[in-house]
């Protein structure tokens, strides 16, 4: 085996996002610290930016009190916007490109397409997407201690697991993990443009192939979870792609793997728009709560 432990921290937007943290800090606080123990993590799209945050240093518990510690706002000051798709549009086009597709590959692929056509409306607001991005991050230099974040290639559709030895600046990786189709602009990255790491999958599991131990936070719940209405429920995930193959193929391989999904009441908390950043702080708590409870489930 390649080492004891790897973390794979999936997508779901702020709310996923909040979720995790929260989970890993609740964890810690019942004795199983997976950030510290963790030889690996693996991050996509919202979990990307949890990786980065888990790997900065700060323990769990100081990056759950900074979602529970709302930031100070101006009186008076204005956030600027960047543009958008409407979001119904934009998920109701990527259920169009599942439908339409006979593979994982022509998936990722027209899913690419669909980033690059947006970009003549999204890129204007690429540099304000980053500096967001960026202001989320507690390190902007890649950690020592292994780390991937996972992207799309916009033009083939095929996988693009960024780390440390790449040669790709932190925050630009993390941006592209993030970069969903319709509502952020594709990344670029020397003259390659990238797309959400979840276009290909959300949890991205099967990186952390050759662990002795992994353990899945999954905030969309795989593919027999519960995903609430509103977004990314029904999105088409082809075998391989969804969390049960890959968990599967896992287990064959000699790993043992454990599936953390939001339970009823984080699952309340995270709402049916798991994009809004409202819903951060409800997330984070609840998922603290569940990683108290769930800790006993966790070995490593």
């Amino acid at each position: 085996m390649i080492g004891n432990l790897a973390l794979v921290l999936g997508g779901g937007g702020a709310g996923g996002n909040a979720w995790e943290i929260g989970v890993i800090a609740g964890l810690a606080e019942a004795g199983r610290d997976v950030a510290e123990a963790a030889d690996l993590i693996v991050g996509t799209s919202a979990g990307a930016t949890a990786a980065a945050q888990v790997r900065s240093g700060l323990s769990p518990a100081e990056l759950l009190d900074a979602i529970l510690t709302p930031p100070v706002r101006v009186v008076g000051a204005r956030e600027a916007s960047t543009p958008t798709l409407p979001m119904s549009t934009v998920f109701e086009r990527m259920r169009s490109i599942g439908a339409g597709a006979t593979s994982a590959l022509e998936v990722q692929r027209a899913m690419g397409a669909f980033g690059v056509e947006s970009d003549a409306i999204l890129e204007s607001g690429a540099a304000q997407r980053r500096a967001v991005v960026a202001a989320r991050l507690p390190i902007t230099e890649w950690p020592q201690r292994p780390m991937i974040v996972v992207a799309v290639d916009a033009y083939t559709g095929e996988l693009a697991p960024f780390d440390q030895h790449s040669g790709v600046d932190l925050v630009d990786a993390v941006t592209a993990s993030c970069a969903l189709p319709g509502l952020s602009s594709t990344v670029d990255i020397n003259g390659t443009r990238y797309i959400d790491g979840g276009v290909r999958s959300s949890e991205n599991a099967d990186l952390a192939a050759g662990y002795a131990n992994v353990v899945v936070l999954a905030p969309l719940g795989g593919r027999n979870g519960v995903v609430p209405e509103g977004q990314f429920e029904g999105l088409r995930r082809f075998p391989g792609a969804d969390l049960d193959s890959q968990v599967e193929a896992l287990r064959r391989q000699g790993s043992h793997v454990d599936v953390l999904t939001p339970d009823a009441a984080s699952r309340a908390a995270m709402g049916t728009n798991q994009m809004d950043p409202a819903t951060r702080i409800a997330a984070a708590r609840a998922g603290f709560v569940q990683g108290k409870r769930d800790a006993s489930r966790v070995s490593f």
